[in-house]
């Protein structure tokens, strides 16, 4: 025999290693949908995402467990992905069908129903889950919950909407539309899908037993050097499936090392079909199959509005001829943390709290002898935006573009300015800081677009 010449050599893959070349653009599908869509149910995100998963269920299971750490659980017409979660993270709270964030008093409302629905039988009038919730959030100080009441009754339906959507209800007969207007003129009646309501509560722990929200997050291992280098090489696995952009400095020193490495990116490569784009600071996914649910820069008054923003503040910082921009050093990562940890155990009941010798915060990484912070300089400062600055653009912005923006953002440009930095922020474009804003290097890419205004139809948008 003769050895094959090394250019013919078949790439060795460590994931999707029983998928044929033919079938692994609709494997890829499948991974990038579970990803997206944690609870895939007969009807949600659609009737055909349940079939894609089951046709690669065991190789999904293997690689999702090796490549993130992740258990994918199927039982009936419901598959369940368990995630572990590195840190909290604020920026993707649940939405209502009409576009409502989430607050307490409806992820209470969603907690509460979904107790009560665990202990139902197979159908429930609407009216009976509504008194059953109230029952037991009237017994909890500062939540309650009368039916009567408006705010109460929309923050309800908002959580038995979002049940909805997904397949745990399913309505038999009536109208929750009627109910929602008035709870004396209209009745529902709902199928109980127990196997999603199973597969959607998986506490990974005695719900008692938590002292702090930094109890369910992931834990480092320490039981080999091996164990934790593949601990790290998951953490950075999921940092890139699970945020727009992945900066070094963001992330522990070891898990930062797995992203400057190669071997990232041809995994997250073969899994996803997606390409990984590293540069000197940091790492981004590239979109390019509508794998988020929100994209950057993406349609709409706030987006367009954001990009055109991320064009000024990057020309701002990179004008040879004009002042000297200040950098300050970043808000520390793990502070930021500790403050969302702080906001959320504010509502943990200690009533009933039964405290274990095991439980606690969750370890950080060993990250002894790793080094300091990286960013964008030697000091690990960042371009510092003004308020006013930012103020003076969009009214900039409003005025060059005027036709583009409907009349509510001409008569409150404040909101919008206030939108726009969110979303910038929300894709790791900037740090909002008392004052201004901090500028991350992601701006860069943005710096020269040119915008034009196209001609008006019924509706005139920009780009």
């Amino acid at each position: 025999m003769t050895a094959e010449p090394s250019g013919l050599r078949p790439a060795v893959h460590r994931f999707a290693v029983d998928v044929p070349e033919l079938e692994l653009a609709d494997y890829q599908r499948a991974v990038r949908l579970v990803l997206r869509h944690p609870l895939i149910t007969a009807t949600w995100p659609d009737e055909r995402a349940l079939p894609r998963v089951r046709r690669f269920a065991g190789t999904l299971r293997r690689d999702l467990s090796e490549a993130f750490g992740y258990r994918l659980e199927l039982h009936g017409a419901t598959a369940r992905l368990v995630r572990v979660k590195d840190q909290l993270d604020g920026t993707q709270p649940a939405v209502s069908r009409t576009g409502r964030q989430f607050d307490r008093q409806r992820y209470a409302y969603l907690a509460l129903c979904l107790a009560v629905l665990g202990r139902a039988g197979i159908q429930i009038t609407l009216s009976e889950l509504a008194d059953s919730v109230a029952g037991d959030a009237n017994r909890i100080t500062g939540l309650g919950l009368d039916p009567d009441h408006g705010p109460d009754r929309r923050a309800f339906v908002d959580a038995v909407g979002w049940l909805e959507e997904r397949g745990v209800l399913r309505l038999a007969d009536g109208s929750s539309a009627a109910w929602a207007s008035d709870p004396g003129a209209g009745e529902a009646l709902y199928d109980v899908a127990r196997d999603v309501v199973f597969a959607l509560f998986r506490p990974t722990r005695v719900v008692q037993h938590v002292e702090s929200v930094s109890a369910l997050l992931g834990r480092a291992m320490t039981s080999s050097g091996n164990a934790e280098r593949r601990q790290a090489a998951q953490a950075a696995r999921r940092a890139v499936v699970e945020s727009p952009v992945v900066y070094h400095a963001d992330v522990d020193p070891v898990v930062a090392n797995h992203l400057r490495g190669s071997a990232l990116a041809a995994d997250v490569a073969r899994l996803t079909g997606l390409r990984v784009e590293r540069q000197a600071e940091g790492v981004l996914l590239v979109d390019t199959a509508g794998f988020t649910g929100e994209r950057f820069p993406g349609t709409g008054s706030v987006a367009q509005a954001a990009v055109l923003l991320a064009v000024e503040m990057a020309d701002r910082v990179m004008d040879p001829d004009g002042r000297r921009v200040k950098r300050l050093t970043p808000p520390d990562g793990n502070s930021r943390q500790q403050s969302l940890v702080g906001q959320i155990d504010a509502g943990l009941p200690t009533a009933t709290l039964v405290r274990l010798d095991d439980t606690g915060p969750a370890e950080p990484w060993n990250t002894e002898d790793q080094g300091g912070p990286d960013e964008s300089d030697s000091a690990g400062r960042l371009p510092f935006i003004t308020d006013s600055f930012l103020r003076t653009a969009v009214g900039e912005i409003l005025e060059r573009y005027g036709t583009a923006f409907g009349a509510q953002w001409h008569a409150d440009p404040d909101r919008l300015r206030a939108e726009a930095v969110a979303l910038l922020e929300r894709f790791g474009t900037v740090t909002a800081v008392p004052g201004g804003v901090l500028v991350r290097p992601l701006v860069g890419r943005y710096r020269h677009t040119v915008a034009a205004v196209k001609p008006r139809t019924v509706t005139e948008t920009l780009f």
